[in-house]
């Protein structure tokens, strides 16, 4: 009978060999879902989708792109959110 802590869905079980060759269920957490873009909602890539306590050891250029808006929009989105910004600072300039 499984322990009353491991009976519930949020854990996942997995079958792991035990030194003595047999093989037992293990209860682990569940790892979190992907990290999405802000923007139009796409898997961001280059973001590790691990549990905080591995996140916390990675080194800071592991978590993230490292470029504007890394980590929070995806490449195309970022790329046209900073050209929208380069227009709107530049273009305001020509109308006065």
């Amino acid at each position: 009978m499984t322990a009353p802590k491991d009976r519930v869905r949020s854990k996942r079980k997995v079958f792991r060999r035990v030194p003595s060759g047999k093989t037992k269920e293990a209860y682990l957490k569940r790892k979190p879902s992907k990290a999405t873009c802000f923007k139009c909602g796409t898997v961001l890539s280059g973001v590790p989708c691990e549990r905080p306590y591995k996140i916390r050891t990675m080194a800071k250029t592991k978590k993230r792109p490292e470029r504007a808006y890394g980590g929070v929009l995806c490449s195309k989105c970022s790329r046209k959110t900073i050209a929208e910004k380069f227009r709107d600072f530049f273009g305001s300039e020509d109308k006065k």
